[in-house]
This record gives structure tokens, C-alpha cells and sequence, in this order.
């Protein structure tokens, strides 16, 4: 195969598996609710599954680890959130008690995910569809023009010892296609030119959890989080760039930005 054949190899088969997520994604976020709120729950689940899994957790362990962090986050979104934070926190001291290694890697990135459905939850119910939707797009253009950017361009590796196939090109054109998700919601929903800075903001957080799943990776030396999806391997791999997001949001977004209405 030549190499150009084989840079764009996995391309119908990455498309084909991201439109199936994009429509199941979509339907879920229109939803919204319960249907919403189990949703997040399963995949957050699995991603702690697949996350045991990397770090050699015996296959039963990593089952129930996976089953409580699922189940915190479903009954945690249903509590006020000075009795959901606590809930949330345990299920990763659990797993850290838990494990015979890796397992400070295990509750921080645990709490990253728990911290992260809780966010999407948070933004799908006290926000709406759209702001969701805006949050989801944020981050599909993201890696969709860094991917596309990143294949035709090439040139200078972002960090190869980590990602070796991220380049500072697609990097750059990431931010791009978010400013232009920010620049159409600000025009079809009222609010200023200061969502497109935080429509970037989102986009640097997003890359910033797929930089923390690719260096996880590479310390536990695996090259996929698992193989459940065809073209893009796992849970993990496809949505760590949605945890770094939700979890910018919660976090820092939330007290300085409020609504993105108020970004006037």
C-alpha cells in the first residue's frame, strides 16, 4: 500500500462508526432526561471498564468498577449537589483501594469522567438542547478538521512521544472549525462574539483530554482503550476529547460564563 493509501486506510471506516455515534449522539441529546442521564451513564461506565482494563485490573474488577461508576453518576444527577459531589468521589477512592497498580492514574482520570458526565448532564438540563448541541459540535469539529487538517498538511508533531499523529496543522485548524461553531450559534441565537473565544476555549480542553488518554496509553502501553468501535477503538478514545470539555465547562466555565446567552 502506498503511503498515501495507507495515511487515509482507516478513513471509510472511521466515518462509517462516527455517523452511527453522531445519530445515536443526537438522539440522545434531543431526548434529553432520563434517556439522557442513562445514556451518559452507560458510555461513563464503560469508559471506567475499558480504563481498568488498560491498567490490568482483573477482568471482574474492572466489571464492578466500571458498574459503580455508572451507577453513582445516575443516582448523583438525581441528588442536590452537595450530596451528589461526595457519591461521585467515592466510586474512584473505591477503585483505588481497590487496585494493586497504576492507581493513582485510575482515580484521577476517574474523577475526570464522573466530573465530566455529571458536566454534560448539567449543561443538557439546565441549559437545553441547543448549548448541548453547541458543546457536541464544539468538539466533533475539533477533531474532525484537526484529523482532515492534520492528514493533508501534515508537517511538525504536537508531542510524538505521546500522539505521534497529532500535528501543530491540525491542531491549529481544530480551533478553526470550532470559531466557526461558535460564529453560527452566536448568529442564530443571540449571543455576543464572546462565544466564539469560548467556543476555542472548549476546542483547547477537548484536545487537552485526548492528550491525557493518548499519555495513559503510552505510560500502560497499550495503543487502543479497547476495540469496540470499529476505525476509532474505544469509548475512551472516541469521547476523551468530550471529557475534556464537559469537565472545562463544569469546572471554570460555569462560574466565569454562566449561560453563554450572557456572552454579550
Amino acid at each position: 500500500m502506498s503511503e498515501v493509501g495507507e495515511k487515509w486506510s482507516d478513513l471509510a471506516t472511521r466515518m462509517g462508526s462516527g455517523a452511527a455515534m453522531v445519530v445515536l449522539g443526537l438522539l440522545g441529546v434531543w431526548a434529553g432526561g432520563h434517556i439522557f442521564h442513562v445514556m451518559v451513564a452507560l458510555i461513563c461506565g464503560v469508559m471506567i471498564w475499558e480504563l481498568a482494563v488498560m491498567i490490568h485490573a482483573p477482568r471482574m474488577a474492572a466489571l464492578q468498577l466500571g458498574a459503580l461508576t455508572g451507577a453513582a453518576l445516575l443516582l448523583a444527577i438525581y441528588l442536590p449537589t452537595g450530596f451528589a459531589l461526595p457519591i461521585l468521589l467515592a466510586s474512584a477512592l473505591v477503585g483505588f483501594g481497590q487496585l494493586t497498580q497504576f492507581r493513582t492514574i485510575y482515580m484521577v482520570f476517574t474523577v475526570m469522567v464522573l466530573l465530566a458526565g455529571f458536566g454534560m448532564m448539567a449543561v443538557r438540563d439546565d441549559l437545553g438542547f441547543n448549548w448541548m448541541l453547541w458543546m457536541v459540535l464544539v468538539v466533533v469539529a475539533t477533531d474532525v478538521v484537526g484529523y482532515f487538517a492534520g492528514r493533508l498538511i501534515g508537517g511538525p508533531k504536537f508531542w510524538p512521544r505521546v500522539s505521534p499523529k497529532k500535528t501543530w496543522a491540525g491542531t491549529g485548524f481544530g480551533w478553526v472549525g470550532a470559531a466557526i461553531v461558535g460564529t453560527l450559534f452566536m448568529a442564530n441565537t443571540g449571543a455576543g462574539p464572546q462565544l466564539i473565544g469560548v467556543s476555542i476555549a472548549v476546542s483547547m480542553a477537548s484536545q487537552m483530554g485526548d492528550i491525557a488518554e493518548s499519555a495513559i496509553k503510552r505510560r500502560v502501553g497499550v495503543k487502543d482503550s479497547s476495540n469496540l468501535i470499529p476505525g476509532h477503538g474505544g469509548l475512551l478514545d472516541r469521547f476523551d476529547g468530550m471529557l475534556g470539555a464537559a469537565v472545562f465547562l463544569l469546572i471554570i466555565g460555569g462560574p466565569l460564563i454562566g449561560s453563554p446567552m450572557m456572552l454579550r
